[in-house]
């Protein structure tokens, strides 16, 4: 990007990574220089929380809000009844209202924590699209909205030609989602002055259309911008793990998981990540990610500790190091592993330990719990587990017992009374 901007908010996202393409550049360029700019990102409610895949654009939103301006996080509470077709290649289930509102409520507490709401000039924003969507008339809406928007176009957006190459069905209903979200830009504009949507790549034909349509119905200059589509640099797609979602809410992932999953970031990718997952100075990160050896290592633990002490607090990502220094340096327990707690009556005459490898989420199954003891992937306090018959009554567990599945990921079993 050789673009060089006037704007503080351009500067950071194009020196730490976040720019992955614009709708104009030198117009947004000055009309974040010339006041505040509310700017929006949706996030449809399909989950109680968000994860790692995530949080790229949710510094996105931290640093707009550091830079001076007004984030707006959009709900999908009436966009998530329809369900993105963007990456996907089957529909998604629909959910009832009442699941929605729940999981719109787990997002809040994300956001609670990166970005600051209230009453002022850059003060966030968290609106929902159910407020316009809900009571649409259908035929107002065909009329006043439809009417702007060219199948041809729409047949040739990825989201719909790569479901379509591949033969895959395409409801209506989905085919429907890219005008639905071109109008919330179009309310935004009209009722909150947003004048930018912010998203990632994959999204970049519906911001498009929202751009168009606002400029045909309302007449406002608006603009575009995305974010690249991150994959570790072996190829991972950002956010998932041998172990499942990464997520962001404590009562889903435990901040020791969360805090794990980026200790062991591949080498390759700890100064890029620094960049855009901390607030690290960028020569800082560079520094970071040119290290190697043991030093590396050193950097990988800076990088948990501040992207998890953004996500759960200072105290939380030194509980985790701590936790780590006794599990892996000297082989201990460590307080802060994730925990199974049993009652008496649950353990019984004795329970299998592959049943306790799957419950402490060790393993998603008994299958796959049998193949961790098979292929000598599994300990029991940091011995080698290598029956994976073995039985484990309330004795056994009168002290706290230590499971681990690779060198890298552990859990405790306890009984309690």
């Amino acid at each position: 990007m050789t673009y060089h901007p006037k704007s503080e908010f351009l500067g950071v996202m194009i020196e730490r990574g976040f720019l992955a393409d614009c709708t104009d550049l030198q117009g947004l360029d000055d009309a974040l220089m010339a006041g505040v700019v509310p700017a929006y990102i949706g996030y449809d409610a399909t989950a109680h929380s968000l994860h790692v895949g995530h949080l790229l654009n949710i510094m996105l939103l931290r640093w707009y809000q550091k830079c001076g301006h007004k984030p707006i996080t959009l709900m999908g509470g009436g966009t998530t009844k329809v369900g993105d077709p963007s990456g996907r290649d089957t529909e998604r289930s629909l959910m009832t209202p009442e699941a929605i509102d729940a999981n719109i409520e787990g997002i809040r507490q994300v956001f609670a924590k990166y970005l600051t709401y209230g009453d002022g000039p850059s003060d966030a924003l968290m609106l929902n699209n159910a407020e316009w969507l809900d009571d649409l008339n259908y035929l107002e809406f065909l009329r006043d909205i439809g009417r702007h928007f060219s199948i041809n176009r729409m047949l040739s957006f990825e989201s719909v030609k790569s479901r379509l190459d591949r033969e895959q069905s395409l409801s209506f209903l989905e085919f429907n989602y890219m005008i639905l979200q071109a109008y919330d830009f179009l309310e935004l504009n009209r009722r909150y002055g947003c004048r930018l949507q912010m998203g990632g790549s994959d999204q970049w034909g519906n911001i498009v259309n929202g751009i168009d349509l606002t400029r045909r119905v309302l007449d406002q200059e608006i603009f575009g911008a995305t974010t690249p589509l991150l994959t570790t640099s072996d190829g991972r797609k950002m956010g998932k793990s041998a172990g499942g979602a990464m997520w962001l809410n404590a009562d889903m992932l435990s901040p020791y998981e969360f805090w794990q999953f980026w200790r062991n970031t591949t080498d390759a990718d700890v100064g890029r990540f620094a960049k855009l997952y901390t607030e690290l100075p960028v020569a800082e990160c560079e520094r970071l990610g040119a290290l190697s050896g043991s030093e590396i290592n050193a950097a990988k633990v800076i990088l948990a500790n501040e992207v998890t002490a953004l996500c759960h607090g200072r105290a939380a990502a030194e509980a985790a190091e701590a936790t780590a220094r006794e599990v892996f340096e000297k082989g201990g327990v460590g307080d802060d592993l994730p925990t199974l707690a049993l009652s008496a009556e649950e353990v019984g005459d004795g329970i299998s330990v592959v049943q306790l490898i799957v419950r402490s989420g060790l393993a998603k199954s008994g299958k796959e719990a049998k193949r961790l003891i098979a292929d000598n992937g599994a300990r029991l306090d940091d011995a080698p587990l290598t029956d994976a018959g073995l039985m484990l009554d309330a004795a056994a567990l009168a002290q706290p017992v230590k499971l681990s599945a690779g060198r890298k990921r552990h859990a405790l079993v306890t009984l309690v009374e």
